[in-house]
Order: C-alpha cells, then structure tokens, then sequence
C-alpha cells in the first residue's frame, strides 16, 4: 500500500467518523445547548481523554510501533507476536491501577479542571458522577490504541480508522433517546450520555480485536513481565509520558480559566468540534500512516524512499491544511450558526463559538504540520526530543492561556492554544534541521507557493460569498435553506481553490491518482 492509498483509507474512515461527530454535536447543541449539564460533561469527557492521550495515544504508540517493527523484520511475527503480547499486559496493568485511582479521586479531578463548578453543589455532584462512569473509557482506548498500533504497522487501517465512529453511532443513539423521552433538559441526559461514551469504548475494542484475530494476531492477556523488552519500552515511553503530562497541564489551565465564567467551556467544546475535522481527517491520517512507513523504510535502509514519505506527507498535510484553515477563519460565522444554532443554543452562544472557532483556524496547519514533523522522531526510536518540545509548547501556551484571557476575553483560550501550535512547529522543524534529517524536496518547494496562491484567492472569493449569502443563514429561514446556503458556500470554496490550485501546480490530479494507485 502506497503512501497515499493509506493518507485515502485512514481519511476516509476519519470523514464518516467526523460528519458522524457533527449530527452528535448537533444533537447535543439542541438538547443541552451551553448549560450546565453540558458543561458537567465535557468536562467529564476531558478526564479519561486527559490520561490517554499522556498513557495511550502518544507515548506508548510513539514508542511501540518502532520497537514492534524492529522485532518483526529482525526475529519474525512470532517474536513480534510475543512482544505484543507483554506490552498488551503491562499497559493494562499500569491503567487499571490508574482507572481505580481515578475512580476513588474523582472529586478531586473535577476540583482540578473546572474548580469554578465549586461554586454550583450541584454541577459539581453531576460532574464527579460522570468523571466517574466514563472512566472506564480510559482503559478500553489504551486496548484499542494498541491493536491499532499493530494493525497500522501491518498495513491493515480500515478498522482502526472505523472504529472511533462507534463512539458516534452510541452517543446519537442516546441523544435520540433522549429526545423521544423528553429527558433533554435533565440530569439524566448527562449520566446517559457519559454510559454511553463507556460502553462505545468497549465497543471499539471489539472491533479492533477482530480485526487483529482476523490477521492471525490473537493475543493472550497474560501476566505482567518485567523483560529487557518492556525496560526499553518504558525507557522510550517515559519521556513521552512526562512531556504529555506537561502537555495535559496546559490543557488542565485552558480548563480552569474557561470554568472561570458561564458557558465558556461549552462554546470552546463546540468551536473544537469544528476544528478537529481537518485535524482529524488530514492530521491523524498522516500521523498514522506515516509512522509505521518511516520505520519500515528506516530499517530496510532506503534513505530516497525515507525523504519521499517525509515530503509527500508534508505536501498532503499542507495542500489540504491551508485552505481549509482559511475557510475556516472566513466562515466561521455561518458554519457555527448552521450546525448548531438551534433549540437551546441560542444566537449569542453562535457568535462567541464562532470568535473561538477563527482564532482556533489560526494554528490548524501548524497542528498538521506537527503530525507530519514527529513521526521523523519516533521512526528513529527518538521520543524524548519531539514530546519535550510538546511539553514546552503547551506549556508556555497554557501561560498564553491566561494572559490572553485576560486581555482579549474567552477568544484568548483558543488564540493560545494556535500560537502553542506554532511555537512547537517552529522547535521540531528547527531540530530536524540541524541533524539533516529532513530535507525539501523540489516537488514540494514547487508545490507550496500554489497552495499559498490558491488559498488566499480563495478566502477572498469565500469572503465575498459569504457576505452575498449572510441573510440565508439565519434560523429564521428553516434548516434546509442554511444548510443548501453553507454547501454552496463550500463547494463554491473547494471549486475555486481546485480550480487556481491546478493552474499554479500545487494540485495535480494526474500525479495525485498515480500515487493514490500506486502505480
């Protein structure tokens, strides 16, 4: 599988999971709105994903993924097997004591990361609750990044990639429930919703475990070792684990400053959602497949092939990431008020979710470009370089956080959070550099400047576009004509972009299939 066909196969499986989590979030804007219990929940929602994204998600797939390359192509799939195995069982050890834990200090997590919740008994009763029935969630995405991890790394990613759409299929599930109940405006909406992010995490574990059974990997869940193979397998992940630990602070004080005054964290919770759609679907697929092909290549010694992948996942990662942050920045404004201004999200929680979403678009090529800078790192079985210079990034962005929210107001969180991005980019690149090992190729020197050309003509065509199409955006006109209005808006976007694109050479379809088939 070629480069591109694994960028076509993981992003695709990204976009249903993506337009599955907008009806979700559309659904939860109408039946929760920015309340009170939708703050409880995301807020639950953000404690397991804190701790796997530090345990699960970046250190240990960072580490894995080389080490478990190596040991295939130097003593075969049975060794390889074996090592899985061991690390499957240490991983959960490790989290189910971190799962009990957490169970046990619920309360204080939430005095933690929203201690503004103190002040009303009962939200922060509501929240400890949730805190507490989601966490589970935890240890089922330790499992599943696991497995896919190890089916990534075999070529195998259309499961993998399908399965954080469970999560998606549940929670709208629940939402419709709860619609046809009437519970929308009760408690009970949180705690059925926070069941249901549990339960999707077992769910997905299925999934990923039958995949791997279906590829002869079938691991046992045996007894913890403490083998030369998981010493440096920590040795690895430790410096992953610290950094993502620096990196969740920021993340803990953007928290805390957005608790600070009503429904702050509900308009970032819904200004993210719309933001973590290009992330995610060019972002992640690069991240993804990315990795495990570097370490393929890096072991079988082929330097040409190596520089390639670097340039093509950089070229796809910008020649999507541009346009689409400059659409973003643009028509931030239509595209909250048509997905979720309706029912209890009212016109002013549009306005300042939208202020949110385009200082968010600010620092989205820089989070893509991160995806496509680590793996370079990683590859080599070099984390403790690129998690470090994550930590400082979100560490200084958490500082950002508070000064700029300060001075400019609740837009400031996520203005921080942008320039955090760019700060971080600006050390990996610089790192890369000074050890020669990442160089530009012509392709993507050639390509660049098209991208930069075709994406500013668009965002002015999109801006004119826009202010024509601005009364067909309101409630007022029913949902049908906004969203008829928002889809012309867009394909009038990628049209316009496509179009200039292919005149300057940044996109060139014939080249792009080619590598797509790999051919």
């Amino acid at each position: 599988m070629t480069l591109y066909r694994g960028f076509a196969t993981v992003g695709g499986m990204t976009v249903i999971s993506r337009l599955l989590g907008f009806v979700r979030d559309i659904l939860i804007a109408a039946v929760l709105g920015a309340s009170a219990i939708s703050d409880a929940f995301f807020v639950a929602l953000r404690v397991p994903n804190m701790f796997r994204r530090i345990f699960a998600e970046g250190a240990f797939n960072a580490a894995f993924i080389p080490l478990y390359t190596k040991k295939l192509h130097e003593a075969g799939k049975e060794a390889a097997k074996d090592y899985a195995a061991k690390a499957l069982a240490g991983l959960t050890a490790v989290l189910v004591l971190v799962v009990l834990l957490a169970e046990i200090a619920a309360p204080w997590l939430v005095l933690l990361l929203a201690p503004g919740f103190a002040e009303d008994p009962d939200k922060f009763r509501l929240t400890v609750l949730l805190v507490r029935i989601a966490m589970p969630y935890l240890l089922f995405m330790s499992w599943v990044a696991l497995y896919t991890g190890l089916l990534n790394t075999l070529g195998k990613f259309a499961a993998a990639a399908f399965a954080p759409s469970i999560l998606n299929f549940v929670l709208i599930s629940v939402l419709l429930g709860l619609i046809a109940t009437g519970y929308g405006q009760d408690t009970v909406a949180g705690v059925a919703l926070a069941w249901g992010v549990a339960v999707s995490g077992l769910l997905q574990v299925a999934i990923v475990v039958f995949a791997a059974f279906r590829t002869g990997l079938r691991l046992k869940l045996e007894r913890p070792q403490w083998s030369d193979d998981m010493k440096r397998l920590v040795h690895l992940a430790i410096p992953g684990i610290i950094a993502g630990g620096m990196a969740q602070i920021s993340i803990v004080i953007a928290t805390i400053v957005a608790s600070l005054e009503g429904r702050v964290v509900s308009w970032l919770y819904y200004a993210d959602r719309i933001f973590q759609l290009p992330l995610g679907l060019i972002g992640v697929a690069v991240g993804v497949v990315l990795l495990p092909d570097l370490s393929h290549k890096l072991r079988s010694g082929d330097h040409d092939a190596v520089v390639d992948s670097e340039n093509r996942a950089l070229e796809f990662s910008l020649l999507l990431t541009v346009p689409a942050a400059v659409a973003m920045f643009v028509c931030a404004e239509p595209i909250i008020r048509v997905l979720f201004e309706r029912g209890a999200f009212t016109a002013t929680d549009a306005q300042a979710s939208a202020g949110m979403l385009a200082m968010l678009s600010l620092g989205l090529p820089a989070y893509v470009i991160v995806k496509a800078l680590q793996p370079s790192f990683f590859a080599r079985e070099n984390t403790k370089t690129p998690m470090i210079y994550s930590g400082i990034a979100m560490t200084l962005g958490a500082v950002l956080s508070v000064v700029l929210f300060y001075v400019l107001g609740p837009s400031g969180i996520p203005l921080a959070t942008s320039l955090s991005g760019w700060i971080n980019v600006v050390l990996l690149a610089g790192a890369l550099r000074k050890r020669g090992e990442f160089i530009l190729d012509q392709r993507f020197r050639s390509a660049f400047l098209g991208i930069v050309l075709a994406s500013t003509a668009m965002g002015l065509g999109l801006w004119w576009a826009a202010s024509a199409l601005q009364p067909y955006f309101d409630p007022g006109y029913g949902l049908l004509l906004q969203i008829v209005a928002l889809t012309a808006l867009i394909a009038f976007g990628l049209a316009l972009y496509f179009a200039i694109g292919t005149l300057t050479g940044a996109v060139k379809p014939r080249t792009f299939v080619k590598d797509l088939l790999g051919r």
